[in-house]
């Protein structure tokens, strides 16, 4: 009889990104692309599914992530709208997607630490954003997770 090693899931190794950051990018591309031009989520979905970045994305988490955010723009900008310096529409249309993906995994999966969220979010500012607008991110993400994640936000004090 054979035995099974269990199989255990490492971290990525630091300059590696995982299958889940790679669908946080290409979602960002999509919501980059629907703040700028507009379109349904199946349309933009299906063109962000071609490129050749998909082969290393978490297929099902990109498609939950894209459809989630669009669906509820209007409902993740009014989370959003209280912790902002100036009105919604005004931020970059990175800053803008990357706050709605980032309210959207704070609001709804529950299952990722929202230090977590918030530091996916300020990766992808610092990458894709304007020179300070990961710390605007940080600061935006940080006070609306205090909300939306009262209880665990509370216990890592």
């Amino acid at each position: 009889m054979t035995q099974t090693k269990p199989v255990i899931k490492r971290a990525a190794k630091p300059g590696r990104k995982t299958r889940r950051r790679h669908a946080r990018e290409l979602v960002l591309q999509g919501l980059y692309q629907y703040c700028v031009a507009g379109g349904p989520a199946e349309a933009i979905e299906a063109q962000l599914r071609e490129t050749s970045e998909f082969a290393k994305t978490d297929g099902e988490y990109f498609s939950s992530l894209l459809r989630g955010v669009i669906t509820n723009v209007g409902e993740l900008e009014q989370q959003i709208q209280p912790y902002l310096d100036r009105p919604f529409k005004e931020l970059s249309p990175v800053e803008i997607a990357i706050l709605l993906l980032g309210t959207h995994e704070l609001a709804n999966h529950l299952e990722i630490p929202y230090r977590a969220v918030i530091n996916e979010a300020v990766e992808l500012a610092k990458t894709y954003g304007g020179t300070h607008g990961h710390k605007y991110v940080n600061g935006v993400l940080d006070k609306l997770a205090a909300k939306l994640r009262t209880t665990e936000v509370h216990a890592r004090v």
